[in-house]
């Protein structure tokens, strides 16, 4: 096939099909549990990582994630699990939410696991030490929450082979054709990282606040099919 027809072709089917080769394989994951699959093994899977059952509650597991006692809730839909929702299990006040808000957004930042937002629109989740969030939430709606996005299993090692490639002395036509056929796959499996999001929000509650996490694999978000 001519190179031009080929990337061309290429170029369609990611805009046509931008998942279809790694659908099953790369989704998001929590704790390395990909967000998948159906309810009851999800649960086993999170109580082999040392949550439990909660005491009240049926489906909702209670453990120890990222340094806080949390509440863990399974979200399905067509019995296929696309949302693990996670809760701070014991409220706090304004300050120390704040505190833990920003310090979220900086792990994030730091774990190389997350495709990131511009540094000028991460600026903008920080919250300030002085803004009131009580009266910011509930006289104008603020809404305090960032979202990222998990790297693409694959996206660090095509990268590598295509800079090997390229830096490579003497390169010839079969070098630049290997190239830019990586390059074209780089594309197809960096948009499937749109489908891997991992959001947070301050919730508060009568002058009382938690953070709430969800891991969310879109594939398996309902869309409107049963409508």
């Amino acid at each position: 096939m001519d190179k031009n027809l080929k990337q061309i072709v290429w170029i369609l089917m990611l805009l046509i099909f931008p998942v279809a080769s790694y659908a099953q394989e790369d989704v998001t994951k929590f704790l390395d549990i990909p967000v998948d699959g159906y309810k009851p093994e999800m649960i086993e899977k999170l109580k082999s990582r040392g949550f439990t059952n909660n005491s009240e509650v049926r489906d909702i597991l209670d453990g120890e994630f990222n340094g806080h006692d949390v509440n863990i809730f399974i979200i399905t839909n067509n019995n296929k699990v696309w949302r693990i929702a996670v809760q701070d299990k014991y409220p706090t006040d304004e300050t120390n939410i704040k505190i833990r808000f920003n310090k979220l957004i900086q792990q994030f930042l730091n774990n190389k696991r997350y495709s990131t937002p511009s540094d000028s629109l991460i600026s903008k989740f920080i919250i300030p030490k002085d803004e009131d969030i009580q009266y910011e939430m509930s006289v104008n709606n603020k809404q305090y929450q960032a979202s990222f996005l998990q790297k693409a299993i694959k996206s660090d090692s095509l990268t590598y082979e295509i800079d090997k490639l390229i830096a490579k002395e003497g390169n010839n036509e079969e070098d630049y054709e290997k190239a830019n056929d990586l390059i074209l796959e780089r594309m197809q499996v960096e948009l499937n990282t749109l489908n891997k999001n991992v959001w947070f929000m301050i919730n508060e509650d009568y002058g009382e606040y938690r953070i709430l996490m969800f891991y969310d694999n879109k594939l398996n978000k309902a869309n409107g099919e049963g409508l």
